[in-house]
């Protein structure tokens, strides 16, 4: 389904909620795609089960070195530090904005929205979060709404958008399903 395809997934250095990286990374290798781990410095990221220190993995590329029209689509993992950082760091936000500028598919659960917040691609969009987000979704100009998962296409790319680990399922099917289109 994804032979051939490469997809980015961004993550900030410590912080992003592990399940939320190696279940549709997992998804992604199973449907014959490449999944690339994109971080703000080199070397590991530390994973999270919520607040409690989980496994590193191997960054493949840093976000300053590395081409978004090399990607054919982006995840973007959740937990509450990850998304936060990240909206803070330009090269990132610049990162992310380019999947948008190009048409290419992204995939966002959790908290993770925080960085489409930041790189002003939600306005007109409809999506769903972490409840703790609906304003801030709200005040960027989105539609916030509480479903498992969310397909938006009313931009100038597929926006798939999920809640929750609880979504993982759903939500992997529906980037699957995103990144083949």
């Amino acid at each position: 389904m994804l032979n051939g395809k490469t997809i980015a997934f961004l993550v900030a250095p410590e912080g992003v909620e592990q399940v939320e990286l190696t279940e549709p990374w997992k998804a992604v290798k199973q449907a014959g795609g490449t999944p690339k781990l994109v971080s703000t410095k080199p070397g590991q990221i530390q994973g999270f089960n919520h607040l409690d220190r989980a496994d590193k993995f191997a960054v493949d590329e840093t976000v300053d070195g590395s081409d978004p029209a090399s990607f054919d689509g982006l995840v973007l993992p959740g937990g509450v530090a990850n998304p936060d950082f990240l909206r803070t760091v330009p090269a990132a936000v610049q990162f992310t904005r380019a999947f948008f500028d190009s048409g290419k598919p992204v995939a966002a659960i959790c908290h993770a929205p925080w960085t489409l917040i930041e790189a002003d691609v939600v306005r007109g969009r409809t999506i769903t979060s972490w409840p703790s987000l609906r304003t801030d979704l709200g005040n960027a100009g989105a539609t916030w709404v509480d479903k498992e998962v969310v397909i938006c296409t009313a931009g100038p790319n597929m926006l798939v958008s999920s809640r929750k680990p609880d979504d993982l399922k759903a939500f992997c099917q529906a980037a699957l399903d995103a990144f083949s289109a």
